[in-house]
């Protein structure tokens, strides 16, 4: 069966295309643009006219990718800049004209869920020779680290426990950052740490996190980390996924990140141009989060809710579990 999943977050829309098969998703197609979405919506509650442009563009190039390859089932999914917006019916109406199909504006807790499903599955496999499962243990912290939102979901097969939480890089980089000074004085860096422990406490308040052994680090402030941890000369997914990246590497790389200029952060080879501008932030809070929870490590998936989606189509794992949800969106 192959299935074409759109995730339309905060800061970009993202396009697979799999087959599924062997109870495995297959890649045919994997596409990120940087739209900014939510450029603005934090300070004024609406989807700017030039940011819904800049996605509608993006989304009619993966209707003709989508058209070329055959799939059979599409389903597009927007998360928090699309939750906060006063027009989202505005981007609902694109959507449908692009796709046939309507946009599902998901909860935070849905969006957890979905997280959760599409970065897990391949963390546990059975090793042959022992039949024993190999790989990190669960139970799993997953952080999908958004540009309006965080996700914190704890569980081992499903998701038991979740919250979303309004810190992402976009939002915190808009709120704190964009004027402050290239590169940031520490008042404002100040700002922003204190906005993130505010949601931490929050977080620690409602999800056991002290069950989780381990770990797993979402979307493109975790990958844009590990790459420069991995002294990459170039973006590579491979060799970024499921790569370790330890406490000490991950603050490392935010201090160096904080001390850079705009024109310095732009020479990192890892880094996507769309990303130059809020990957302080976005370093900040894994940052804060691997202090506040004292791990020693994280594990990086490049596979995330785009996968879950996609695995919502093939009809496996289509219901959202049933577990404990603190969702303020």
């Amino acid at each position: 069966m192959r299935v074409a999943a759109i995730d339309c977050g905060t800061n970009s829309v993202r396009l697979l295309i799999a087959d599924v098969r062997d109870d495995t998703l297959h890649d045919v197609e994997r596409r990120m643009e940087i739209v900014r979405l939510g450029q603005g919506v934090d300070r004024t509650g609406m989807l700017a006219p030039d940011a819904l442009e800049r996605t509608f563009k993006a989304m009619r190039s993966y209707r003709e990718l989508i058209d070329r390859h055959g799939a059979v089932a599409t389903r597009v999914v927007a998360t928090s800049a699309t939750r906060d917006a006063g027009n989202r019916q505005e981007f609902a109406d694109g959507v449908r004209e692009i796709f046939g199909v309507t946009p599902e504006v998901v909860t935070g807790a849905e969006e957890a869920e979905l997280s959760f499903r599409g970065a897990t599955r391949g963390l546990l496999r059975i090793s042959p020779e022992t039949e024993m499962p190999q790989g990190p243990l669960p139970p799993y912290l997953v952080v999908d680290i958004g540009g309006g939102s965080t996700e914190f979901v704890v569980g081992s097969e499903h998701a038991e426990a979740a919250l979303s939480v309004d810190i992402g890089c976009v939002r915190l980089t808009e709120r704190h950052l964009r004027d402050a000074g290239d590169p940031p004085p520490a008042p404002a860096l100040e700002a922003v740490v204190a906005d993130i422990e505010a949601a931490l406490d929050r977080v620690e308040e409602a999800v056991p996190v002290e069950r989780a052994h381990t770990l797993v680090g979402l979307a493109g402030s975790v990958t844009t980390i590990a790459g420069i941890a991995l002294d990459l000369p170039a973006y590579d997914s491979e060799r970024i996924h499921h790569s370790r990246i330890t406490a000490e590497e991950v603050h490392e790389v935010t201090r160096r990140l904080l001390a850079m200029t705009h024109g310095d952060r732009a020479r990192v080879p890892v880094m996507h141009p769309g990303r130059v501008d809020v990957i302080g932030a976005g370093a900040l809070i894994l940052d804060r989060i691997v202090r506040r929870f004292a791990f020693s490590q994280v594990v990086v998936s490049e596979h995330d809710i785009l996968d879950g989606i996609a695995w919502s189509l093939a009809g496996r794992d289509s219901q959202i579990q049933t577990f404990q949800v603190y969702d303020p969106c």
